[in-house]
């Protein structure tokens, strides 16, 4: 007896289309809290959530970020409900990402806020977290260096040099740089000011190849420039390191992976 073979094609087709949205569904955030005035929400990736003391702080932090927002919210929607009209609530965005791992201890983790409370575009800002596993905490990035004074020789050799990446940057984005607005001028040899940094993984493993400096829009150009993200050698600053922050540099930068084809 011979069977058409239309009925299991039909059957194969109908299967996937009920797969395909499961397997293109976004992940559901860690945290979220939705109002009539606000819809927030704070996201671990997957190697932060496998690292529990680091994601309950990180949790904690965005916990209170959101609350924080939230109220701030909550009193502008009583001011001036006016204008939260149409279902328009504000919108506030946290996401932590893991992008390297050193010496078996020291975890860079980079967290972006999307923010969106009105006006002709959403606002994005971008920041660094060093999590000392070990320790169990947040630390900063001054026991790697000699010394870390403002306006001292270490700050400003990374002023520099993380500028200098910025212009290489542009350059080949053929962005021209002229013009009559200094947007470097918010970037300061000091620590909290030369911009975020994250150590960067290397070709040697367990150890890190310098330094990537994230900047998010407006911090050292326009909104449409969007943000940047520049490498910094280790051996640029390897004058300036104490030996604890000679112990964990070495190596090259990977080269970033080539996008899939489609």
């Amino acid at each position: 007896m011979t069977y058409s073979a239309k009925p299991l094609t039909v059957a194969l087709v109908l299967g996937c289309l009920f797969v395909v949205p499961a397997l293109t569904a976004e992940p559901k955030p860690d945290f979220a809290i939705k109002t009539k005035y606000v819809d927030a929400s704070v996201s671990l990736d997957a190697a932060i959530r496998s690292d529990a003391p680091l994601a309950e702080n990180l949790l904690a932090e965005g916990k209170r970020w959101m609350e924080k927002n939230r109220a701030e919210a909550a009193k502008e929607f009583k001011a001036s409900p006016e204008l939260f009209r149409d279902g328009r609530a504000w919108t506030f965005e946290r996401s932590y990402g893991q992008v390297s791992k050193v010496d078996g201890r020291y975890i860079s983790v980079i967290r972006t806020d999307y923010v969106y409370t009105g006006g002709a575009h959403p606002n994005t800002d971008i920041d660094t977290i060093l999590w000392d596993a070990d320790a169990k905490k947040q630390i900063s990035v001054r026991p790697f260096f000699k010394e870390t004074a403002d306006n001292g020789p270490t700050l400003k050799a990374l002023r520099a040099a993380a500028l200098a990446a910025v212009k290489a940057e542009k350059k080949a984005r053929d962005i021209d740089d002229a013009g009559s607005i200094d947007w470097y001028k918010g970037i300061e040899p000091t620590l909290l000011k030369v911009g975020a940094v994250s150590l960067a993984p290397s070709t040697v493993a367990d150890k890190s190849a310098g330094l990537d400096f994230h900047y998010p829009p407006y911090a050292v150009g326009p909104y449409a420039e969007g943000s940047y993200t520049v490498f910094v050698p280790w051996e640029a600053f390897k004058a300036y390191l104490s030996p604890q922050g000679l112990a964990i540099f070495a190596g090259n930068k990977p080269p970033d992976p080539k996008p899939e084809r489609k």
